[in-house]
């Protein structure tokens, strides 16, 4: 059986269970179950602390894990990333006190940085020829700087909030651009058929997400018309009505352009155009 992490808390964790169910896995009926086994799909899953996942992958007997790219890159493993999953999107960032001269990455210089991702921060610092202390915290880092445990933080941002609350800006360019990620064991060849199988299931849900299926009727001379608007994967289906002038199209496109799609399709002579959720596919 494949043997797969998923995070048992955090930010990352009800996106992740939400997508394997949607895959059709098997998940844990209680919060207290750490170890779910699904025979009927071939997995085992681990719910773990999502700070270890990387290292049970990289380093351990776990297959694959569903964790932070940021995360991955701060663990040090050999662990590989195999697939980006399209949720959990975060910015990683240096952040100092309002009234506080460090405005620069070049400011650092000498200065403290307390970080939950001190691997991370320290290699950006290093890479850049910043040579400064990072302390690691296993949290609540905004609250470093006024208690006298560093000059200034690195932390994962979404919308500066809780920065800003603790008397913190945010300066320089940002440190990293993170999102959840499929990570494979340095052991799993990425083309085992279990790992192939599983990605493929995840990938059907992204594709269901992002994509809907519209169905609409339009002039046989205005078929190629409405094609370049909505081109599908491969092509469309096309098929005859009982009007002999007219077709039935029936095409996925990107959910997020659907009215302006639809709006496209009706002036160039499409009618009937209706939208349907897609539950699942396999592209």
């Amino acid at each position: 059986m494949l043997r797969i992490a998923v995070p048992n808390k955090g930010m990352l964790s009800e996106p992740a269970w939400n997508m394997l169910a949607e895959a059709g896995y098997r998940l844990r009926s209680n919060p207290r179950q750490l170890v779910v086994e699904d025979p009927d799909n071939g997995i085992e899953l681990f719910y773990l602390r999502p700070l270890d996942i990387a290292v049970y992958v990289g380093r351990g007997t776990i297959d694959v894990g569903i964790t932070g790219h940021d995360l991955l890159l701060n663990s040090g493993t050999e662990a590989k990333e195999h697939m980006e999953l399209g949720f959990g999107a975060s910015t990683f960032r240096f952040a100092a006190p309002n009234d506080s001269p460090i405005s620069t990455l070049e400011d650092i210089q000498g200065k403290r940085v307390a970080t939950s991702f001190d691997k991370l921060v320290h290699d950006y610092l290093v890479e850049h020829g910043i040579d400064a202390e990072t302390i690691h915290l296993d949290g609540a880092v905004e609250s470093s700087v006024q208690l006298g445990v560093a000059d200034l933080i690195a932390d994962v941002v979404s919308t500066g909030t809780t920065l800003r609350n603790a008397g913190l800006r945010i300066f320089a360019d940002p440190i990293l651009h993170s999102q959840a990620v499929l990570i494979r064991s340095p052991r799993l060849d990425e083309h085992d058929e279990r790992l192939v199988r599983f990605s493929r299931r995840l990938q059907g849900v992204l594709t269901a997400q992002r994509y809907v299926l519209m169905d609409y009727d339009i002039p046989v001379a205005k078929v190629a018309a409405a094609v370049d608007v909505t081109p599908g994967f491969e092509s469309p289906t096309i098929s005859p009505l009982h009007d002999k002038q007219w077709v039935a199209v029936r095409v996925m496109v990107p959910k997020a352009k659907v009215n302006q799609l639809m709006d496209q399709l009706y002036e160039v002579g499409a009618r009937g155009i209706i939208v349907t959720a897609l539950q699942a596919s396999r592209m």
